[in-house]
Parts: structure tokens; sequence; C-alpha cells
């Protein structure tokens, strides 16, 4: 899927302060994307799978949708406060929270989420809706945790095609911001990487630092040409992915992993990595699939 020149930036929202928080940064990644904004709430229907009585299904519903009013109202108000001039377009949805958000995800720039909620979108982040739309999304997902830092845009590479999708994204996030790329390789001792799928297993596969080195070497090659004026900073590192990454996140504005990996990276979504970001990450984190993406 290539995204469309107009598609917006779709952000998640359900009352609580960390969706309200999820709707400020999405504001401003719609503003620097010069996009516009959609917010949406979603509830289930009938709540909690129980069903009412035709004269009650009236009046709950009518309740339901002035509340879903209210915390779209609040949630623009929020939007505004970060960019005045934004084209937006609330929105609510009756149903299935993942459900929703993968259809709008197949016309939208970017989607985003608050790290924790309070219901509708709740605990996106932290429970099956948020693995299961961040896995299946046509579109990168931000989650929006801490909050972003002063430092470069860092970024997880193995050489896989998940994390060359999460290196353009990075890049363009990277150039938008007027900040530094940081290209982050880690490894263990004994780790293949892609460059060695499909070869013996002998001695000369195992990578020492120069193999690595020479993946990351070929993973950001062209970045600089594509962004003039990018400064990129390439660390290969031995050690855990995950604690690692953490560990970029005091300081960085965004880290940016791809869904699916080969190596240090992989299982982002569903496996550790992933996961410890999700608690740990002390700034924003953005998980991008292998989708062509248009300027």
């Amino acid at each position: 899927m290539t995204i469309h020149t107009g598609a917006p930036v779709v952000v998640g929202v359900d009352g609580s302060a960390s969706a309200l928080h999820a709707v400020e940064a999405a504001a401003a990644e719609a503003a620097l994307r010069r996009r516009p904004l959609k917010i949406v709430h979603g509830y289930a229907w009938p709540p909690n799978g129980v069903p009412f009585s035709p004269s009650l299904a009236a009046s709950a519903d009518a309740t339901l949708r002035r509340a879903s009013a209210e915390i779209l109202a609040e949630a623009a108000r929020h939007a505004a406060k970060v960019a005045p001039d934004l084209p937006g377009d609330p929105l609510t949805v009756i149903g299935s929270p993942a459900r929703a958000l993968l259809q709008l995800s197949e016309e939208a720039a970017l989607l985003v989420l608050g790290a924790r909620g309070t219901g509708g979108f709740a605990g996106m982040t932290l429970g099956s809706v948020a693995a299961h739309t961040a896995l299946h999304a046509l579109c990168p997902v931000m989650v929006i945790r801490g909050a972003a830092g002063n430092g470069p845009v860092v970024v997880g590479v193995d050489g896989s095609p998940g994390s060359m999708a999460a290196c353009e994204f990075a890049a363009d996030e990277a150039d938008r911001r007027g900040a530094e790329l940081v290209a982050l390789h880690a490894w263990t001792p004994g780790q293949a990487s892609e460059l060695d799928y499909g070869l013996p297993l002998s001695y000369e596969t195992w990578h020492g630092a120069d193999e690595h080195e020479r993946l990351l070497a070929e993973a950001v090659a062209g970045l600089a040409e594509r962004h003039p004026g990018l400064r990129i900073r390439r660390q290969v590192r031995e050690g855990m992915a995950r604690q690692l990454l953490t560990d970029w996140s005091q300081d960085a504005q965004l880290v940016v992993v791809g869904s699916r990996g080969h190596g240090g990276f992989a299982g982002l979504l569903l496996g550790s990595v992933s996961q410890h970001l999700t608690y740990r990450a002390a700034c924003p984190v953005a998980v991008v699939r292998r989708v062509p993406v248009a300027a």
C-alpha cells in the first residue's frame, strides 16, 4: 500500500490523560507532515456484551454517544493547543477497537496510540488490541510513552526488510525534526544475521564486529543521498537490543523498530524486545511494517 498525499494522522482516544498526551503528539506529527488529523473514539455495543431491551437501548446509546462527543471535543481542544490551524476530523466508531483501527490504517499516514487508557481504546499498547494493531496495521504505529527528549531519532537495524522500512521512516522523522539519526545494530557473540542466511554453517559464517559494521553500512546506504544534510551516526554495539534501545530512549526524541526482523531485533511486536520497550522506554516508540510510504 502506498500512502496517498491527503492521508491523515489517526489517533485513538478514550478520555484518559495518556490519550490526551497522544493527541498532542499526534497533532505535532500531523503538523510536521502537513496532514490532517483524525481523532477517533470507539465503544463496544452492547456494552460488555450485555443486550438491552429496546427501551433501554436507545437511552444507553444516546448516553454513550454524548460521552463520545465530549471526549472528542476535549481531545480536539488539546490538539488545537499544539497546532491551532490543523484540519481535524472527529470520529466515533462502534464495535471492535482493533478492527476499527485496522480499517483506518488502510488510508492513514500514521496511527498514534497512548500508552495507557481507561476504556474503548484503553490499554492499547499493553494488551492484545495494541499487539494486534501494530502487527497488522497498514501504516506505521507510534506509541506515546514518557516525554520526547532533545536527542536523536534512534532506529534499530538488523538488515531485515522490516528494519529497512524502519530506517526509511526514521530518516524521514529525523529530517522533519532537524535531529540526528542514530542507526543502532546490536549483536551477541555467535549470532548470525540476514547476510548469512542460506550459507553453509561454518566458522566463516559466524560474525565478528567487522561483519556487523558492514551489515549496518549496507542498511543505511542511500539514506544520506535521499536526505541531504541529515546527520547519520552508525553504532554497532555488542549487547542486548532491548537494553541498548531502552538506554537510548532516555535522551531520544523517538525510537523506531521494524515489526519483524532477523536476529537482534526479531519478534519485536510479540517478543521480549517490544514488550521491554513498551513497559520501559522513556520516549515514544514507532513500529514500522514493510510498506511503501509516500512522502
